[in-house]
C-alpha cells in the first residue's frame, strides 16, 4: 500500500498557513529537517519524542514553488516529503534526533521506503547550520564504517532549501486518521517498534 494512493481530502490543494520561520526562531529552540519516506511516518515518530515542540509535514528540495501533494506524488518536482522538527536542545539533542532518524527507516534504499517509490521518498537530512552538517556526516560515516545496515547508506545531506508546509490535512495525519489503511499497515507497526526501542525518549 502506497501513501500516494490514499484517497485525498477535499482540501488537498489548500495549504496550511504557517509562520514556520518564526516557530523555528523561538528563543531556546532549534530546528531539524528530515526526509525518510512518507512524511506521515516521520511526523508520527518525532511528535512523540521528549523535547519536540512541533513537527510540520512539508516539501523541500525541488524546483516547483509552493507545490501540492498531487504534484509531489508524480516524482517530477524534485521535492522530497520532509518533516520540520522544532525541538528544545536542552531536552533532546540533534544527535539523538539523528539516532531516531536512522533507526526508523532504511537509509540504504535509494528513493524508496517499502512500497513507496520515487525521489519524493528519498532519505535526506537538510541541515540548518555547519554543526548539523558536521554531525550528520560524521554519524553517517560511523554507521557505514560499522556496517550497521549491511549496505552503504545513501542518505542525502544537503543545506536547507526552501521549506513548504504541506496541506492542512497532512498535519498530524496519523493522530487524526489512525484507522486509515496506510496508518494501520505501515505507520502503526513502525510506531510500535519505535516506542519499544526508544521508550526512555518518549513524552509522558
Amino acid at each position: 500500500m502506497q501513501a500516494c494512493e490514499t484517497p485525498n481530502s477535499t482540501t488537498m490543494d489548500t495549504h496550511e498557513t504557517l509562520d514556520n520561520e518564526r516557530s523555528a526562531s523561538t528563543p531556546g529552540m532549534d530546528t531539524a529537517t528530515f526526509g525518510a519516506g512518507c512524511f506521515w511516518c516521520i511526523e508520527a515518530v518525532f511528535s512523540e519524542m521528549k523535547g519536540v515542540a512541533k513537527v510540520t509535514s512539508g516539501y523541500a528540495g525541488g524546483s516547483v514553488v509552493d507545490p501540492t501533494y498531487k504534484q509531489v506524488c508524480t516524482g517530477t518536482t524534485g521535492h522530497a516529503e520532509v518533516a520540520r522538527i522544532i525541538f528544545d536542545p536542552a531536552v533532546v539533542t540533534f544527535d539523538e534526533l539523528l539516532e531516531v532518524f536512522w533507526q526508523t527507516h532504511d537509509p540504504t534504499t535509494l528513493n524508496r521506503q517499502g512500497a513507496d517509490v520515487g525521489t519524493q521518498y528519498r532519505s535526506v537530512i537538510y541541515y540548518h547550520n555547519d554543526d548539523q552538517k558536521r554531525k550528520a556526516e560524521h554519524y553517517m560515516a560511523e554507521l557505514d564504517r560499522s556496517g550497521a545496515f549491511g549496505g552503504p547508506i545513501v542518505t542525502e545531506i544537503s543545506p536547507l532549501p526552501v521549506f513548504y508546509a504541506a496541506e492542512n490535512y497532512h498535519q498530524e495525519y496519523y493522530a487524526q486518521n489512525p484507522d486509515q489503511g496506510y496508518c494501520q499497515y505501515v505507520i502503526r507497526p513502525k510506531m510500535e517498534k519505535f516506542r519499544k526501542a526508544f521508550a526512555t525518549k518518549l513524552k509522558p
